[in-house]
């Protein structure tokens, strides 16, 4: 196959992916992003402090770790 026809075979499939990928993607406000956003970090912060908690030794750092971790949990069921 001659290099020219195979670079423009890939060019194809790129495009047909970013085409697909585009249709498919529902369009979301805003406020939905934002929402989103803010589920996404608390999740992450969440599992921080998850991962904190398993490897804290001292008893007062352990507590605090699990008041943060019900005040996340908090805000996520309110979302």
């Amino acid at each position: 196959m001659a290099r020219g026809w195979e670079s423009k075979d890939i060019e194809s499939q790129i495009e047909e992916a970013l085409s697909a990928r585009g249709s498919r993607a529902p369009v979301q406000s805003e406020e939905q992003i934002a929402l989103q956003r803010k589920r996404e970090g608390l999740e992450l912060s969440r599992t921080r402090v998850l991962h904190d908690l398993e490897t804290a030794r001292n008893p007062r750092y352990q507590a605090v770790l699990k008041d943060a971790l019900a005040h996340l949990d908090k805000q996520l069921a309110e979302l």
